[in-house]
C-alpha cells in the first residue's frame, strides 16, 4: 500500500511538473521549432510531405490526449486542495463563532459581577451611616458594645478592601475581553 502511495506520488509529480512545463516559454520554443523542422523537412525533400503530416497529426494527437490528462489531474488535485482550504475555513469560523459568544457571555457575567458589587457598596455604605448613627446615639453604652461596633467598622473595611480587588479583577478581565474582541 504504501508503494502504491509513493509511485502515486511520483507520477503526481511527474504530471505537475509537464503541466508546468507546457505552459511556459521553453515549451513554446521547442514546438514551434518541431513545427518548423516537420515542415521544412518535405521543402528539402528528407521526407514526403503526406508522411510527415501523418507523422505530425499522430505525434500532436498522441501529445493532446497525454497534455489532457496531465492537465485534467492537476484540476483535480488542485480542487482537493480548495475543498480541504474550504473545510479548514468553516472549522475556524466555527471556532470563531464559538469564541465570540463565549466572550459574550464572560461580559454579561463580569457586567452582573460589577452590579452587584456595586449593591453590597451600597448596602457597606448603609451598614456604616447606621453605625455612626448607633455610635453617636449610644455614647454612654459600655466598653463590650463599643468593641463589638469596632469589630464591625474592622469586618467592613476588610469587606471593602476585598470589593476593590474584585473591582481591580473585573476591570482587568473586561479589558483582555476588549483585547479578545479585537
Amino acid at each position: 500500500m504504501k508503494k502504491d502511495s509513493e509511485k502515486t506520488e511520483v507520477l503526481e509529480k511527474i504530471a505537475n511538473g509537464i503541466t508546468w512545463w507546457v505552459g511556459s516559454i521553453p515549451s513554446l520554443i521547442v514546438h514551434t521549432l518541431f513545427f518548423i523542422t516537420s515542415f521544412l523537412l518535405p521543402m528539402l525533400h528528407i521526407v514526403e510531405f503526406d508522411k510527415m503530416l501523418l507523422i505530425l497529426t499522430t505525434v500532436v494527437s498522441l501529445e493532446a490526449i497525454y497534455l489532457a490528462i496531465f492537465i485534467q489531474m492537476s484540476v483535480n488535485k488542485s480542487h482537493e486542495k480548495i475543498e480541504d482550504i474550504q473545510e479548514d475555513i468553516e472549522e475556524i469560523s466555527e471556532d470563531i463563532e464559538d469564541i465570540q459568544e463565549d466572550i459574550e457571555e464572560i461580559s454579561e457575567d463580569i457586567e452582573e459581577i460589577s452590579e452587584d458589587i456595586e449593591e453590597i457598596n451600597e448596602d457597606i455604605e448603609d451598614i456604616q451611616e447606621d453605625i455612626e448613627e448607633i455610635n453617636e446615639d449610644e455614647d454612654d453604652e459600655d466598653h463590650n458594645e463599643r468593641a463589638k461596633n469596632a469589630i464591625l467598622k474592622s469586618n467592613v473595611n476588610s469587606n471593602k478592601n476585598e470589593i476593590k480587588a474584585l473591582k481591580d479583577i473585573i476591570s482587568q478581565l473586561q479589558s483582555e475581553i476588549e483585547q479578545l474582541k479585537k
